[in-house]
């Protein structure tokens, strides 16, 4: 399911599942909701492994992301395919929560909706 990558300060990267619908979403998003309340303020979202996301999942992700801006912090949806960039310029949401092209370039907070590179490895991070 959710995987808790790197947890460092108030920063975490979680690892979303390749599917995320109607079965999981609400499950992901109390996990993260959890996370926030831990005190994570930075949340990035690592897509990389994503081949299916329904509109349960975009809206628990448009969910954390007022929950993080309520907190004073910041979602960062990172390494999202080509595919899915495309549905989120679509839906108009890349003006609220820009796609990174890497974890790498989410945690730095650069280089947001530059073309997703899916094969970046955080394991040393």
């Amino acid at each position: 399911m959710l995987r808790v990558r790197v947890r460092h300060a108030d920063t975490t990267v979680v690892r979303l599942p390749s599917e995320v619908d109607h079965e999981n979403a609400s499950d992901i998003g109390a996990r993260c909701q959890e996370l926030i309340e831990e005190g994570c303020a930075t949340l990035v979202l690592d897509a990389s492994d994503v081949q299916y996301l329904d509109s349960s999942g975009v809206s628990v992700i448009v969910a954390l992301s007022s929950a993080l801006d309520s907190h004073a912090g910041a979602l960062r949806l990172a390494a999202l395919s080509d595919h899915y960039q495309q549905v989120w310029r679509i839906l108009g949401l890349d003006t609220l929560l820009p796609v990174f092209p890497t974890v790498r370039a989410a945690l730095d907070g650069h280089d947001a909706g530059a073309r997703a590179d899916t094969g970046e490895s955080l394991d040393h991070a």
